[in-house]
């Protein structure tokens, strides 16, 4: 048997598949029919053998029709002589209850799948058409089918039917199976070959970082959540000094090997949520979100300054990526991407002008203010290896006996040149530096030893050391403090910790749970500035503090001012409910201290006795009783 020919390879690939699928059904239909033919042979089922070789002879012409490449008659003839023969069989033998019923549905698939929609809906018509003629002429009894048993014919006939349907449709559900497999594959590709170009649209191809369109985006939405929270963000512009010369004299190849470094160590240089782009050659930005002030941001250019000045080995050679940066600051110098860009860019060029490896920003006045935060934060740190910082002491007075009960640690730091530095000007700039945490544990290891001394010189104080926000951040103080008090010796009792109502506020489990240790210690808690912040009662409760420090900004304007007086006193009565002790801090009169004894506040420590002191002159003043003393109404 000649095998059909297929379409052109240049047709459609359904085509194709039909044709072939349409050439194998074809196949087992003759040699089902010739089964068929020789079971009614066997039977002697002449009329019914007749039916088949007509149907045989024609599904054979459906054959050839195909070998000439006309499929779509082909399939029409198959099915339409196929369906014939079963409806003809089905009139002359058992009706609605002759096996061939079982071969309508399998017809249906063949058609639906091998043939056009005129074919299948006139074959569906036709066939619901003679199971209705067949089920009226039994019903109205002008053609009634016999009932005869079952017969080994029957079984034939009906296992032929479904074995030619299951091949068939088992064929089919194949090809199907692998069309759904192809086309997931083939979407996967589209879907990769998609987010591929996507990413290529919005990323450098050779650094992988976001470019320009993306810079964008991801700055407006750093500059919407700015808006919002009423925060700050900045746009720094980055460009590589001598990049031009490197790459002609190493190479393109060197050249990229840079811009790659440079990317890397851009993402190392910068937080999670920042954006760091490549916008053109050797130039790149970086979009910082959830910016405090120009300190922080100058404290980020820092640090990517000094992470590009890290050598890198290029064919043997040694080089530095140095660079120049320009910061525009968001909302100072611009509310929109292209308005800090361009003072970015404008910025930078003046880092180059003076000196390059260098940044600047935008506002003149802020790189001014900026410098000088830096310089003063390196000669902290210098000044902190050298030894210039010290600890001054302020007593604490029990108003009702006049007696002194405490002392405050107060860091103060002498500078060669500069003299005495504020601690209002370097105390918030070593936060931000992150030198508190070095200088917070050095503050307790002294004071804690200061403390221990004048125990067993028989002057037992209670001696107040203030925590920073930072330190408390890190969740090791109570190691930090267990380490103080293991150190000097000083019993636990003598220890008053003081925070601001802020670190309560960022509470956290760990934070109550440190906190808990150390009160199982022995060691007081008080908080600072009590009344510029939430005053929040829970907290007072949830973190056992035993002292309330009433802000000296209160306290001094309260002989003067009704309401500062008013807040004195509800402070007062509100600790005195809670069987809390009151510190007033900043008394400088007479008067104001009065008062404060009348309003019934325990504690006091200001001027009007005397300022911090040194050591030795802080225990010489506490052991002259009359000099020291609190005056008695």
């Amino acid at each position: 048997m000649i095998a059909p020919e297929s379409p052109s390879s240049a047709g459609n690939p359904l085509q194709v598949l039909q044709h072939h699928r349409l050439g194998q059904l074809l196949k087992i239909l003759l040699v089902a029919m010739s089964l068929i033919g020789l079971s009614n042979v066997y039977f002697g089922n002449w009329l019914t053998l007749a039916l088949i070789g007509l149907a045989g002879g024609l599904l054979f012409s459906s054959y050839r029709l195909l070998q000439r490449g006309r499929s779509d008659e082909a399939a029409a003839l198959m099915l339409w002589t196929l369906t014939s023969l079963v409806s003809l069989i089905m009139w002359v033998d058992l009706g609605l209850r002759d096996s061939g019923l079982l071969a309508y549905p399998g017809f249906l698939v063949f058609a639906a799948i091998l043939a056009s929609r005129r074919t299948f809906f006139a074959l569906l018509a036709f066939m619901l058409a003679n199971v209705s003629l067949l089920a009226l002429g039994n019903l109205q009894g002008w053609h009634v089918n016999r009932l005869p048993p079952v017969r080994i014919g029957t079984w034939i006939d009906i296992i032929c039917i479904l074995s030619v349907i299951a091949s068939a449709v088992w064929l089919l559900a194949g090809d199907l199976r692998r069309a759904l497999l192809r086309l997931g594959e083939e979407n996967q590709r589209v879907r990769q070959s998609q987010a591929q170009i996507e990413f290529l649209a919005q990323h450098d191809a050779l650094t992988q970082l976001p470019n320009r369109v993306l810079a964008r985006a991801r700055c407006d939405q750093a500059l919407i959540q700015a808006r919002r929270d009423g925060g700050g963000a900045a746009l720094l512009f980055l460009d590589l000094d001598n990049f031009k010369t490197l790459n002609d004299s190493l190479g393109h190849g060197a050249g990229d090997r840079l811009l790659q470094h440079v990317a890397e160590q851009l993402r190392c240089g910068t937080r999670s949520g920042d954006t760091v782009c490549r916008q053109s050659g050797d130039e790149f930005l970086v979009v910082l979100g959830d910016i405090a002030d120009a300190d922080a941001v100058a404290a980020i250019a820092t640090q990517l300054l000094e992470l590009l000045a890290l050598p890198l080995d290029i064919e043997g050679i040694e080089v530095s990526a140095t660079c120049s940066l320009g910061i525009a600051l968001y909302p100072v110098d611009g509310e929109d991407f292209d308005t800090l860009l361009k003072k970015a860019d404008i910025a930078m060029y003046r880092a180059k002008d003076s000196g390059r490896n260098n940044f600047r920003f935008y506002d003149a006045q802020m790189n001014t203010s900026v410098l000088e935060h830096l310089q003063l934060i390196t000669a902290m740190r210098l000044g902190f290896s050298r030894g210039e910082f010290s600890l001054h002491y302020q007593a604490q007075y029990d108003l009702r006996s006049g007696r002194v009960i405490g002392a405050e640690a107060l860091l103060r730091w002498q500078h060669p040149q500069l003299g005495q530095v504020s601690p209002a000007v370097f105390i918030p700039l070593a936060e931000k530096s992150g030198l508190i945490i070095e200088l917070g544990a050095w503050v307790l290891q002294q004071a804690c030893a200061q403390a221990a001394q004048w125990h067993a010189e028989g002057l037992s104080l209670v001696m107040a050391v203030n925590l920073s926000p930072l330190q408390m951040r890190r969740h090791d103080i109570d190691q930090v403090v267990v380490q103080a008090l293991q150190n000097s010796g000083l019993p636990a009792e003598l220890l008053e910790l003081e925070m601001t109502e802020s670190m309560l506020i960022d509470d956290s489990n760990g934070l109550t749970e440190m906190l808990g240790r150390l009160r199982a210690l022995g060691i007081t808690l008080a908080i600072d500035d009590f009344g510029t912040g939430y005053s929040n009662l829970a907290y007072l409760k949830r973190f056992d503090v035993e002292a309330l420090k009433i802000d000296q900004s209160f306290v001094r304007r309260l002989c003067e001012d009704s309401q500062d007086e008013a807040i004195v006193r509800a402070i007062i009565q509100m600790a005195a409910s809670l069987n809390l002790h009151t510190v007033a801090e900043g008394i400088e009169d007479a008067a104001t201290l009065q008062r404060l004894r009348e309003l019934g506040c325990t504690r006091g420590q200001g001027f009007y006795w005397a300022p911090a002191l040194p050591a030795a002159r802080f225990a010489e003043r506490v052991r002259a009783p009359l000099a020291a003393a609190v005056p008695q109404s």
